[in-house]
């Protein structure tokens, strides 16, 4: 993938609504920015926990989500969990403490990327304001 600047941690609701419909700006952005996009391996199975969900909004079958995936996983980076130093994780355990434990691989990843967070979640992402933390991409 081309750098488009700092690298872009993408949360499963981005990933998600991406999925939901292409014309989106978070597909638009995800499928065609020149950017380095990164995932947890937890997003991958939140992902595929969802796929019923996704199968029924869409109206797609099995083989046309796994079609989307399969593109999806293109254009993102799978980041191995275990990689990133414990310093980051207990960062992230700080920052999401009383607001969402499952962000915290993706905070940990965005710390230890230096990069910025993509989310959509305003409760978590109003929460980690609050507590200092300002690295998001907004596209």
């Amino acid at each position: 993938m081309t750098d488009g600047g700092e690298p872009v941690v993408v949360d499963t609701n981005i990933l998600f609504s991406a999925l939901l419909r292409a014309d989106t700006v978070f597909a638009q952005v995800l499928f065609h920015a020149p950017r380095t996009f990164f995932i947890c391996e937890t997003t991958l199975a939140e992902l595929f926990r969802r796929k019923d969900k996704l199968m029924r909004r869409t109206r797609m079958d099995e083989a046309a989500l796994v079609r989307s995936y399969h593109l999806l996983l293109k254009r993102v980076e799978v980041s191995k969990e275990d990689r990133i130093p414990a310093q980051f994780w207990s960062r992230a355990r700080t920052l999401c403490a009383g607001l969402d434990a499952d962000d915290e691989p993706q905070i940990a990843l965005t710390l230890a990327l230096h990069g910025l967070l993509w989310t959509g979640d305003k409760v978590l992402k109003t929460g980690l304001i609050a507590r200092g933390f300002d690295r998001f991409f907004i596209p």
